[in-house]
């Protein structure tokens, strides 16, 4: 089926103001902004939806962001409130308090700064009225590029549905700057881009995802294994229920 790009947008935009006319009539929409794809078309839709006043960005460098310009130019491309929260200290005060003969992982190093974003964008989200906009797609969710309670949650998510190459078409008709949706996504953490993290590219990925089809079986592998080992991610927690409940 041909994606209607700007149909989908426009259904995205109602759906956000049907969650808000829900759940936090009068809100404010408060996201995390990364100057990449995903955070720079979650804004634009909500500044759609809601109205530039009703949308706070958050930028959350950790000490010194190279591509810090990329959501400044977002924030000010939408004309939104935003602030600037050095997470740096937050991760380091963490991983200073941990126990000197505890081994600390490269997995637990790459993980604290999302969850403390994810805090800090709550901290806002709390102090200014707000709803926090989950900012993942279906491609990263499918094989779970993403950190448990870090950037995997949030109070509404409006493209969890929608694969990369679907994003990217919805932010071209938002207008965005070529520079932002076309910008080649990084995780943040390790300093390589996505698809050289994953192993595939996204393109490679969506197609699988819609059609089925992957030609490279190599692949076709690594993408099952990490959809299947990533699925508690879009789980609830387990929940033991005791016999006579």
């Amino acid at each position: 089926m041909l994606f209607n790009a700007e149909k989908v947008k426009n259904d995205c935009v109602n759906w956000i103001r049907d969650f808000f006319e829900k759940n936090g009539k009068g809100c404010n929409a408060v996201v995390g902004i990364s100057g990449g794809k995903d955070s720079s078309v979650a804004a634009a839709l909500c500044v759609e939806a809601l109205g530039k006043d009703r949308v706070i960005g958050v930028l959350m460098p950790q000490g010194e962001q190279f591509d810090i310009d990329m959501s400044h130019l977002l924030v000010n491309h939408l004309g939104i409130k935003h602030y600037v929260i050095n997470v740096k200290d937050a991760v380091d005060g963490v991983l200073s308090a941990l126990p000197a003969d505890m081994e600390i992982t490269a997995q637990t190093r790459q993980n604290i700064p999302p969850r403390i974003r994810m805090t800090t964008l709550y901290a806002v989200s709390q102090s200014c009225n707000g709803r926090v906009v989950n900012t993942c797609n279906l491609s990263e969710d499918w094989v779970g590029y993403s950190t448990r309670y870090g950037d995997s949650v949030g109070d509404f998510s409006p493209m969890s549905n929608l694969t990369v190459t679907e994003v990217k078409q919805i932010g071209h008709i938002l207008g965005l700057p070529e520079v932002l949706v076309e910008k080649t996504p990084i995780d943040g953490l390790c300093g390589k881009s996505d698809e050289e993290n994953l192993g595939f590219t996204y393109a490679e990925l969506d197609r699988y995802i819609r059609e089925g089809i992957i030609e490279d079986q190599e692949k076709k592998a690594i993408i099952d294994r990490k959809h299947a080992a990533n699925l508690f991610k879009l789980q609830l927690m387990p929940c033991f229920v005791p016999d006579d409940f």
